[in-house]
């Protein structure tokens, strides 16, 4: 039963952050980081890999279902790995090498989250 409500609860969390703001899918920034460089987005996803989170600064990756990118918080550190959250942020300058692009990178400037 505590199962079911918390599935519920997440369930709810994710379709609010959905509802709640502009949301761009990953695949979109990351096919096309120039077109979203220096802007603000909000994306919503699954917190994947926990990279550091350290003195209330972190670098952690998310994953919406369409692709993982790179958030780099400066002021609220790294949400745990499972945790669903929605970041709004500025893209950062990308490298990109023969039409591939690397490591898109999202300065987070706001967070909304739920551990599972």
């Amino acid at each position: 039963m505590l199962r079911r409500t918390k599935l519920a609860t997440v369930v709810c969390l994710f379709c609010f952050l959905v509802t709640a703001c502009d949301q761009q899918k990953i695949s979109d920034i990351t096919s096309d980081p120039g077109r979203y460089q220096n802007k603000e987005v909000t994306v919503a996803g699954k917190v994947t890999n926990v990279s550091v989170g350290a003195l209330g600064m972190g670098f952690y990756e998310i994953d919406d279902g369409t692709g993982k990118l790179y958030v780099v918080s400066e002021h609220n550190g790294a949400p745990v790995a499972g945790a669903t959250v929605g970041v709004k942020g500025t893209i950062l300058p990308t490298f990109t090498f023969l039409g591939k692009n690397y490591a898109t990178v999202l300065k987070e400037s706001g967070r909304k989250g739920h551990t599972d």
